[in-house]
């Protein structure tokens, strides 16, 4: 039974603890390159015996290569040849060291999938052409790339333009042979005919009308003679481009009130680098009130709202039909702006039930208006459930007769003549039941007093003797 014990209590599991850890190192040592070393984040391979003479991969189905951060590489003079499909698994790869190895050729489009890339070491290599095309979506914080034979020519011209115009103060020492194998720093290299490009666009007019269409052109120089293509990001509307040589137009038809504020870009890009010509669209169109909600109760009572429109539009709010004065107790109140969308408030300061009734919200400017209508309860009227459907007396409504308010400008003008709004009416009439309540307390607390002096002078015994001997007086003395 003691022995059962031993192997079936804590030994038990301290021994399937270090199977399973035994197990875990087995499976990690399958998935990893021979000569290399993995971890869960990061593979480095420095044993230059056997060595490898591939790009390393990890076993499919064996581990995660999206969680792979750092890749290191060293003395392993075999591997020559970086493909396409060699790093596109290590999506998540923020650091790649290759040193003192034999790379010497890197794909075009190697790095096409690691977005992450940060930092690029490949110090000591076989290199003798690199191409800027390999980096150019990259955000690279770090480039190194000495002790390679790069060989002089127009193709690593971008090498000695990125070191020119990089704010790090430091310079790498770099060198390319000559056709005299002559080691020429790159400070120094001039090659004939090789320089960056330069684009022009054409834009007359890009305010246009929504609905609208409009054509843009560009052109391109410089030598090597350059590529012509548009970045439009993400354009909505629909857009078509024509390219001849260094000539080029892009049409926009039916243009969209959403691309308002986009901008439009022409690049000219060669081996040497790239130079880009960029407008921004404006794009006018009618307001339309995306958003109008029942009220919300914060800080202050609000009618939440989304106005798009541009040129900016002016609003004006109507209750049960008559023209809403703004005041320091009703006003608009505009919390977020984003281009040409404006999300805001009709803040109600303390509303009681003289405020229920019809909301309208118009929005306005030169191409259209919109307008949309909510109805507001705030709460019952006295003696009436608060749940129940008021009857709005129409009393209570007037035509206030002011002008429109741009939404910009949500604050009351001094030099407006002020009219009686409903929040002043309701002060007003708080103002009234206040003051006769106070009449009425005094009046109360003096009549108490007197009460109080009467019945005091009546059971008090000097006040009655006063009275008796006043009246026995003889009148002759």
């Amino acid at each position: 039974m003691s022995s059962w014990m031993r192997w079936h209590g804590p030994a038990m599991a301290r021994l399937w603890g270090f199977c399973w850890l035994v197990v875990g190192f087995w499976r990690a040592a399958l998935a990893c390159p021979t000569s290399c070393k993995c971890s869960a984040t990061r593979i480095w391979c420095s044993d230059p015996t056997p060595g490898i003479v591939a790009f390393p991969r990890l076993v499919p189905n064996s581990a995660d290569p999206e969680n792979i951060t750092e890749i290191y590489i060293a003395n392993q003079k075999r591997l020559e040849i970086i493909n396409e499909d060699d790093v596109e698994a290590y999506t998540g790869l923020k650091n790649l060291t290759i040193v003192d190895s034999g790379l010497k050729f890197v794909a075009h489009k190697a790095f096409l999938k690691n977005s992450n890339l940060q930092h690029i070491n490949f110090t000591r290599n076989k290199l003798t052409n690199l191409s800027r095309k390999h980096f150019r979506h990259l955000d690279l914080s770090e480039l190194i790339l000495v002790g390679n034979p790069f060989t002089c020519s127009c193709d690593i011209m971008w090498i000695k333009t990125l070191q020119e115009t990089k704010s790090s103060p430091e310079t790498q020492d770099l060198y390319c042979l000559n056709e005299s194998s002559k080691n020429i720093p790159l400070v120094n290299l001039q090659i004939p005919n090789c320089g960056l490009p330069s684009a022009n666009l054409a834009a007359p007019n890009l305010t246009v009308e929504e609905g609208k269409s409009i054509t843009l052109s560009c052109s391109v120089a410089g030598d090597p003679v350059p590529n012509l293509y548009w970045d439009v990001g993400n354009l909505v509307s629909k857009h078509m481009n024509e390219t001849s040589h260094t000539q080029g137009s892009l049409r926009i038809t039916n243009i969209s009130s959403d691309d308002s504020g986009k901008q439009i870009s022409c690049v000219a890009e060669n081996l040497v680098g790239e130079d880009q010509d960029s407008v921004n669209l404006t794009v006018h169109f009618a307001p339309t009130i995306t958003f109008l909600e029942s009220p919300t109760s914060d800080h202050h009572w609000c009618i939440p709202f989304t106005v798009k429109g541009n040129p900016k539009p002016a609003l004006q709010w109507f209750y049960n039909g008559a023209i809403l004065n703004e005041s320091k107790y009703i006003c608009t109140k505009i919390h977020v702006t984003n281009h040409t969308e404006y999300h805001g408030c009709l803040q109600l300061d303390n509303p009681t039930h003289m405020n229920n009734g019809d909301y309208k919200l118009v929005a306005k400017n030169e191409y259209g208006k919109d307008e949309k209508q909510i109805s507001a309860h705030f709460m019952g009227w006295p003696g009436i459930d608060d749940g129940a459907d008021p009857n709005y007396p129409e009393v209570i409504y007037e035509d206030y007769g002011t002008a429109a308010n741009d939404i910009g400008d949500t604050t009351n003008r001094s030099n407006e003549i002020p009219s009686t709004d409903v929040a002043d009416k309701t002060g007003r009439e708080h103002l009234s039941v206040y003051a006769v309540v106070v009449i009425a307390s005094v009046v109360g607390f003096f009549l108490l007093v007197m009460l109080f002096l009467l019945k005091l002078a009546r059971h008090s015994k000097f006040g009655m003797k006063g009275f008796v001997l006043f009246h026995k007086i003889p009148l002759d003395g």
